[in-house]
């Protein structure tokens, strides 16, 4: 059986003020596509410049991935720091380029 990779990330602007979530099977290309598109009003991400990555999820079934993104975007502010801090608990930027 093949295995495959999807990502439920949680990506941020450079403030930190805002929080967004997303899902993809490509975390590299997906966060250059952020970056890219920051100030361009036709996303959320975009229009809050959300492309810097605090954290990330790794799945194998894109039903779970988009089952988990869900849960997430259902959670407070808080929960949603509260789940970053369990495992970046100073709220550094990833680098998903290492």
């Amino acid at each position: 059986m093949k295995s495959h990779n999807y990502f439920v990330y949680i990506t941020t602007n450079p403030g930190r003020t805002v929080l967004n979530v997303g899902v993809t099977n490509d975390l590299l290309v997906r966060m250059e596509q952020h970056k890219a598109n920051r100030g361009k009003s036709a996303t959320f991400a975009g229009r809050y410049y959300c492309y810097k990555l605090l954290y990330y999820e790794r799945y194998t079934y894109v039903l779970h991935a988009i089952e988990r993104e869900k849960e997430i975007k259902l959670l407070s502010r808080e929960d949603k720091l509260q789940l970053i801090k369990e495992e970046n608990p100073t709220l550094m930027f990833v680098d998903v380029w290492e």
